[in-house]
């Protein structure tokens, strides 16, 4: 028989007060507490199906599997099972930053969250940062950043699609429930409109189909120190991203990579990889800005043989002629 002063799941020895709702001033959009109306909910059924939409008093939703009430959620607390006209049944959460963006409308592609993750962690972003990001798409990255630098930090997104800018804005402004104070929106090319603010910034984060278009604004953008990183879906976009990088001068030896993201079923003793998985979205590349005036050191390792050879046609540090390195190979 236990001790008086033993504890059991059944019969916790105290009841801890609820933390209260996060506040207004972080910008996070998340909420603790009951849910609301006006709020955002996720329904996952059995079979893993999910379902996103906005409370709202006296409304329905309707599935497959029947329909259930607004109001039967209004005031409870998320985590909760509840069961539709039809016998269905759903778990009930808020949605996650990372599950709202791959379900959220979309006017481009969205940044995964693997990847968006990503380009939080190894660019470093900081609360207080300034950060530019071109394109804007439909906001998803954008999301992941204005949680980043925070409500004194700055995001200055730039698009040239006015539809796109359109369906960011809305996306954002959904999540944080109201427009963030430290996000600011242009439409335009961030070549020329990006020269013209006269920003100085943290990061320049580049999403576009040309990111080399952009390295001399961005350069001329950073602080010294500072990141800049690209998205690209192709190895033809990420080599000519890495060889303008290089060929500019003024940035540290661009760093490569790209992540693949791939579950596991776990049931007793049948652990395996799931038979489905993440696998390539995009390449990421990374540089820092070097000081005015400054270079960094040479490289001293040597291309591979081919690498600069007749079929190359990029950009090429002025260094490595074609004659350089057939001499080289001779």
């Amino acid at each position: 028989m236990p001790d008086a002063t033993e504890t059991t799941p059944e019969t916790p020895a105290t009841t801890s007060a609820p933390l209260a709702d996060v506040a207004a001033e972080a910008w996070s959009g998340v909420h603790r507490g009951p849910l609301r109306v006006g709020e955002w909910v996720r329904l996952i059924d059995s079979k893993g199906r999910k379902h996103n939409f906005e409370l709202t008093e006296g409304k329905r939703f309707f599935s497959n599997k029947g329909h259930l009430e607004h109001d039967e959620l209004i005031g409870r607390e998320e985590g909760f099972t509840v069961r539709s006209s039809a016998g269905g049944e759903y778990l009930v959460f808020r949605p996650l930053l990372s599950e709202f963006v791959v379900s959220m409308p979309r006017g481009a592609a969205v940044i995964y969250p693997k990847d968006s993750a990503q380009i939080v962690a190894m660019a470093d972003v900081f609360p207080g940062a300034v950060v530019v990001e071109a394109g804007v798409g439909s906001g998803a990255l954008t999301c992941s950043l204005l949680r980043a630098v925070g409500p004194f930090g700055q995001v200055h997104s730039f698009e040239r699609r006015e539809e796109f800018a359109d369906v960011a804005r809305q996306n954002v402004t959904q999540f944080f429930g109201g427009q963030h104070p430290s996000w600011h929106l242009q439409l335009g090319d961030l070549a020329e409109a990006l020269p013209a603010s006269g920003l100085r910034a943290d990061r320049v984060i580049l999403d576009m189909l040309a990111p080399w278009e952009c390295v001399d604004a961005a350069a001329d953008a950073l602080t010294p120190g500072g990141i800049l990183i690209a998205y690209v879906a192709t190895t033809t976009q990420l080599s000519r991203f890495v060889e303008t990088v290089r060929v500019h001068g003024g940035f540290t030896e661009p760093h490569s990579w790209e992540s693949l993201n791939r579950d596991w079923h776990v049931e007793g003793l049948a652990v395996r990889p799931d038979h489905k998985m993440i696998g390539h979205t995009a390449f990421l590349c990374t540089a820092r800005r070097m000081a005015p005036g400054e270079k960094p050191p040479r490289k001293t390792r040597r291309p591979a043989p081919g690498a600069y050879g007749a079929d190359y046609f990029g950009p090429r540090p002025a260094d490595l002629t074609e004659q350089s390195l057939e001499e080289r190979d001779a």
